[in-house]
């Protein structure tokens, strides 16, 4: 879970940087520590733990005695063992301080590590809470020489998919994953414990090779010591504040204070007890984190104290809301990824837990409205919910045979029959009776007889099986610019990868649109699919955080999609993964966004699936597999993720299959999914025939973008050196940048693997060379050579330096002899088949597993 923190610990300690790893309770700080020194053991660093402890904060000496330090009797004062200590830092070789829990320290220990620190220049790793306010003995000890900061985040969605996979052997389904999350807002102790224990209380069942929910909770009597470890450190007024909070729920912020004490909200909020968000109205709402501890407050048998709580808190829930005026700042891309960035440190939980209250409770008072009013408007208002908020088939079912006619409104006529298609494929009747449900509404409503048309045709070529036609199109779309034929004209347009058709259609306010969300939808992503990729990520993610600020879980997962094709193009995996890890945090979703959130898990199931890892261990496992191979859109059909996922690593096999599945796309006319899979497949692993139909597409479409890839792709694959060299030596940066250096490892790979030293070479110097003229901070997603003769952590790592090192070089930064390091390069060439220690060096250099 924490290779790349270990790693950046370890950097720094070569460097004799001291390092403070901080975060939460059960945030992984011990683990952390337990890898660093592991790894340093292994490399012959003498590391000297010390660690404190809760129950010995109050017994002198007691964490230092833990040493084991030969300290003569009668010299036992701070000085004396100070000066034991430091001539065992004095020792050759190289010396590493750790403090696990450095807070719990006794004042005695503290005045010794302070002295030896003072005296030795041995770096220190240390540990504490992320908000812990350090006494003066404490950062005596911290403060003395130089010193990196590490934060442990809170874990996403796709670690927590891995590390219950790691915990109970197998994965568990997409729900389960995000209750889980949610439940332990990403503290890996609690995922850790919360997948253990409902395991044992049969809480947790295997299906299907995957653990799902048999309950509809996952709280158990044995998580109760668990969490009172976790609040073990609270004050009296603090525990009492969460247990009014789990009776309250998530409430604002200014009626909490009329019942809890300021002094005790700020001390769980710097404990991270309390999580304040923005709401919906402008105004600050908070909420327990992680959410778990509110199970277990309402679990309490205090029932006594419940009582007298819920009489000192009645009537409060009457305030007003609190309305903030919102500022908005210019549209940018580099504004929105910072936007981005910063909400990474949010709480995908308790944002969930805030949109699944607030659907919850809008369904209830729509349902009870429709209820006592069975009109279309107050039906079309509860089954609107349903298009993002997860589905009650049963409410869903009955409000569409239920709803009256009587002087309803068109839209909402129209809104409630695509609604009960819509049904129909959701409760998988299919496409065909889907169809026959609209046919019959139309007999029932001829006046809407061209808007029916309009929805028959959006559910065919969107879910059905046959070919989308240049036909498909009927005439009067070509001036349509209002009402559902416009929308439709501009989805089938993207289908068909003709994005400035698609960006005509669509163009206007549609404030009167019968689908929401569609307009801003197709817009954007039709920008992206013209190479406007900044423009639609700069629109995508505006639209996400409107959606988010709105609670509207329909906008954000339709914005996500188009924002995560943006960044993913882009290279910027760790921002795509964050936003898709935050969709999949709220588990699935209705009917009309279902295959959006499988083709996400599939989107970030891809680099996973380049890697030597299992792919059942990737989070596209949980996407649904009864799909097509070809979609709609790029990742819906689930070709493109099965071919890269079982890739045998033979490029003649990959080309034939990936020419297959292309053609297959085309055939049923989705030609920008074929495209997406075209380039993806091109940059991966270059072949000919994938080249050719990528050509093709571009020049059908009239798309001229991507001018300077095809190019240098071409050179590429013809084995035209010189030529390659010109035209990367006159590229000039464009939107596939990032692709172009993607393209040049793949080539490098495939080169290696079949075996040509001399092209493989030639390769290697042009990726190095573009590298160097074109620096990315971003992970080049390539193949994995090595998965059939995998190179051992010490090839790769030897291998890795062989680029710009010499052996000796490499064998002091390593602690190994120069021989040995020879005879590792040796082995590594042998493995992979490269021919040089520059072509092993670049084929190593992105074959790593994501940190």
């Amino acid at each position: 879970m924490f290779d790349s923190e270990v790693q950046r610990i370890l950097d720094f300690v070569a460097r004799g940087i001291g390092v403070r790893v901080v975060g939460g309770p059960g945030g992984g700080k011990t683990t952390v520590l337990r890898n660093v020194m592991s790894n340093l053991e292994k490399s012959g660093v003498s590391v000297h733990f010390v660690s404190g402890l809760r129950t010995h904060r109050s017994i002198p000496y007691s964490a230092i005695k833990g040493l084991g330090l030969d300290v003569r009797p009668g010299r036992s004062s701070v000085l004396d063992i100070a000066d034991v200590f430091s001539s065992q830092l004095a020792k050759p070789g190289k010396h590493l301080l750790v403090v696990d829990d450095l807070h719990l320290l006794d004042s005695e220990s503290l005045a010794v590590l302070e002295a030896v620190r003072r005296r030795s220049d041995c770096p220190m790793v240390a540990t504490a809470p992320e908000t812990w306010a350090f006494s003066r003995g404490q950062l005596a000890v911290l403060n003395l020489g130089r010193e990196a900061h590490l934060q442990l985040d809170p874990l996403h969605y796709e670690q927590v998919h891995l590390l219950i996979a790691q915990v109970l052997g197998a994965p568990a389904d997409a729900d389960t994953t995000a209750r889980i999350l949610t439940k332990s807002a990403g503290n890996p102790r609690l995922v850790v414990r919360i997948a253990e224990t409902a395991a044992l209380s049969n809480l947790l069942v295997m299906e299907d090779k995957q653990w799902t929910m048999s309950a509809e909770t996952l709280w158990n009597e044995h998580l109760r010591g668990t969490l009172e470890a976790l609040l073990a450190e609270l004050s009296a007024d603090e525990f009492t504040a969460l247990h009014i909070m789990a009776i309250l729920g998530t409430a604002r912020v200014d009626v909490l204070l009329k019942v809890i004490h300021q002094d005790a909200l700020e001390g769980l909020e710097r404990r991270g007890f309390l999580s304040v968000l923005a709401d919906h109205q402008g105004g600050s709402i908070a909420a327990i984190s992680p959410p778990v501890i509110a199970d277990y407050f309402r679990d309490s048998k205090k029932l006594r104290d419940s009582r007298l709580l819920r009489t000192k808190i009645a009537g409060v829930l009457e305030a007003a809301p609190h309305a903030v005026p919102e500022k908005r700042t210019a549209d940018c891309l580099s504004r929105a990824l910072s936007a981005l960035r910063l909400e990474k440190a949010d709480d995908d939980a308790i944002t969930s837990r805030q949109i699944h209250e607030y659907n919850a409770d809008r369904e209830q008072i729509r349902f009870e409205r429709w209820q006592a009013n069975k009109s279309a408007a107050n039906g079309a208002a509860v089954l609107r919910i349903y298009w993002g908020a997860p589905v009650d088939v049963e409410r869903a079912g009955s409000i569409c045979a239920e709803t009256t006619n009587f002087d309803a409104e068109t839209q909402d006529l129209l809104f409630v029959a695509v609604t009960e298609a819509m049904l129909a494929i959701h409760t998988r009747r299919g496409p065909r009776a889907a169809v026959e449900i609209l046919q019959k509404f139309a007999g029932d409503n001829p006046q809407l007889l061209t808007e029916v048309s309009d929805a028959i045709l959006f559910i065919n070529v969107s879910h059905g099986r046959g070919r989308l036609d240049t036909g498909d199109l009927p005439a009067a779309f070509e001036s349509s610019k209002t009402g559902l034929g416009c929308l439709v004209q501009g989805l089938l347009e993207l289908y068909r990868c003709r994005p400035a058709a698609a960006l005509d259609a669509v163009e206007g306010a549609g404030d009167d649109d019968a689908i929401p969300h569609l307009r801003p939808f197709v817009r954007s992503f039709a920008l992206f699919a013209a190479g406007r990729v900044e423009e639609s990520l700069v629109m995508a993610l505006d639209w996400r955080a409107e959606s988010r600020k709105n609670l509207d879980q329909f906008g954000v997962i339709t914005s996500s999609y188009v924002a995560a094709h943006g960044l993913l193009y882009r290279g910027h995996f760790e921002e795509a993964e964050y936003l898709m890890s935050s969709v999949f945090a709220m588990g699935r979703p209705g009917f009309v966004v279902d295959s959006l959130y499988d083709a996400m898990l599939r989107l970030a199931g891809l680099r996973h699936a380049t890697t030597a890892l299992l792919p059942t261990l990737s989070i596209a496992a949980q996407a649904r597999t009864d799909v097509a191979d070809v979609g709609p859109l790029p990742g819906i059909g689930k070709g493109a993720y099965e071919l890269i996922a079982h890739n045998s690593t033979q490029p003649s096999t990959f080309d034939r299959k990936a020419t297959k599945l292309i053609k297959q796309q085309l055939k049923s006319g989705y030609v920008l999914e074929a495209l997406m899979t075209a380039l993806l497949c091109t940059c991966l692993i270059p072949g000919r025939q994938v080249l050719d139909l990528l050509q093709k597409i571009l020049q059908e479409s009239g798309l001229t973008v991507h001018h300077q890839l095809v190019a240098i792709a071409c050179a590429v694959v013809e084995g035209d050196h010189k030529l390659l060299g010109l035209l990367l030596k006159h590229y000039e940066p464009d939107i596939d940048t990032y692709q172009v250096g993607m393209l040049l490892r793949g080539a490098l790979k495939r080169h290696v693997i079949e075996g040509d030293a001399a092209a493989a070479d030639a390769m290697a110097q042009a990726s190095s060379v573009f590298a160097v003229r074109f620096p990315s901070a971003n992970e080049q997603l390539s193949f994995n050579s090595f998965r059939a003769t995998p190179l051992t952590e010490r090839e790769i790592e030897v291998a890795i330096l062989a680029g710009h090192l010499t052996n000796v070089e490499i064998g002091e930064q390593l602690g190994i002899s120069a021989r040995t390091v020879e005879n590792h390069i040796s082995n590594a060439l042998r493995k992979s088949g490269a021919t040089s220690r520059n072509s092993l060096f670049m084929l190593v250099g992105n074959s790593l597993p994501p940190r």
